[in-house]
């Protein structure tokens, strides 16, 4: 083997832990039962009753436990030897005590939820990583074992690394947070000052407001896949765009729908459910459900690019006055007619606008990067471990 690391079957540093918990012991708690291990971190989870119908295995402090399903993708962990008490698992699971004049367990963790391992089961075992590991098949796998010395510094490499690693997704997620929030921030600033330098309307004086309806019966499917275009909530909420350029839905029969229609360059609104107060302007004719207002008839005097940001800048209000009432959250015409909106001249509602645009536009940008900063990041530990478990770091 690279580096002289001796090749040797996992029975030679792992023995199979063949004890099982007495019923008594999962009944009164006193035995935890382990119910998942995940994937990412590689932690114990443990189900919260003693309720079991299948035969369940044993493992004590210190014992290594892998899903025999989903070891590959990562289910294997350590129960921590500060543990007062065994813990149990079903019959998927299996608990191994480590020879540790032979393996440094941690190491040992780390190389059974690489890269190279899934290789080593692909290319060993009959079914590769699809196959469940029991032990007869996962004792058997051959892998390459530096000396106890050399494992315990190729661990504190990969310690070190991953910390550092860790420590630069935390900052990104924390850009990211800060990234998604400041939009809404400078909307709420733009429009507070506006409040306070132009003249104040109420919404039903520059448009009407007209709530959609749906097709009776209600959802009934034979009124779709037709020729009128048909817009559902899904359809306004589904991305961050200003504009709804297409709707997948469609009616073939327009029954009492025919004064519920949204013409291009409408100004929507939802105003039902988890998702309400997100606004979009349409790029179609469309006929609207009930969990939809529109302000058709916008007047002159306003830029509707200038009105939809302004009630992008109310989310957060809807749905925070909605959470204070009772059931389904939901917005009526009576509320948003009397609402103020402040009213400057058409060259300042533009230049708002053209501001707003070039904010949104560089926060995309800048998300754009932390996106492909993330994915970066998440192959950086695979790689690093390559590396180590072929002796390369």
């Amino acid at each position: 083997m690279k580096n002289g690391w001796q090749e040797v079957p996992l029975g030679e540093v792992l023995t199979e832990r063949k004890e099982t918990p007495t019923s008594e012991s999962l009944e009164n708690g006193e035995v935890g039962i382990v119910s998942k291990i995940g994937f990412k971190e590689g932690r114990i989870e443990v189900r919260v009753d003693g309720k079991t119908k299948t035969g369940m295995i044993l493992a004590r402090p210190g014992d290594l436990v892998i899903s025999g399903i989903n070891a590959t993708k990562g289910a294997i962990a350590i129960y921590p030897e500060v543990a007062q008490k065994p813990i149990a698992a079903t019959i998927h699971y299996g608990a191994y005590i480590p020879n540790k004049e032979r393996v440094d367990i941690k190491y040992l963790w780390w190389f059974l939820r690489s890269a190279t391992f899934r290789e080593i089961v692909q290319n060993h075992i009959p079914g590769g990583i699809k196959t469940e590991l029991k032990s007869k098949r996962f004792l058997a796998v051959p892998i390459p074992l530096p000396s106890l010395k050399e494992q315990q510094s190729i661990l504190a490499q990969i310690e070190s690394l991953a910390a550092r690693v860790n420590e630069a997704q935390r900052l990104r997620e924390e850009a990211d947070l800060e990234s998604s929030r400041a939009f809404p921030s400078t909307l709420t600033k733009a429009f507070e000052k506006l409040e306070k330098e132009f003249q104040l309307c109420e919404i039903q004086e520059i448009c009407t407001i007209i709530r959609g309806g749906s097709p009776r019966p209600a959802g009934d499917m034979r009124f779709y896949d037709g020729d009128f275009p048909f817009t559902k909530v899904a359809d306004i909420t589904k991305d961050e765009n200003k504009f709804m350029f297409d709707t997948v839905h469609t009616l073939t029969e327009l029954g009492t729908q025919s004064s519920r229609l949204a013409k291009t360059g409408t100004i929507l609104l939802t105003v039902s459910g988890a998702t309400l107060g997100v606004p979009k302007i349409s790029k179609i004719d469309a006929y609207f459900n009930d969990g939809i207002v529109a302000f058709p008839n916008l007047s002159d005097e306003v830029f509707s690019e200038y009105f939809y940001y302004f009630l992008k800048s109310r989310t957060k209000w809807f749905r925070d006055y909605n959470a204070r009432g009772q059931g389904l959250p939901n917005l009526n015409t009576d509320m948003l007619r009397p609402m103020k909106f402040p009213l400057p001249p058409l060259d300042e509602q533009r230049r708002i606008v053209a501001y707003l645009d070039s904010v949104q536009a560089r926060l995309a940008a800048v998300r754009e990067v932390q996106s492909a900063t993330g994915e970066e990041l998440d192959a950086l530990l695979p790689s690093i471990l390559d590396k180590a478990f072929k002796g390369e770091l």
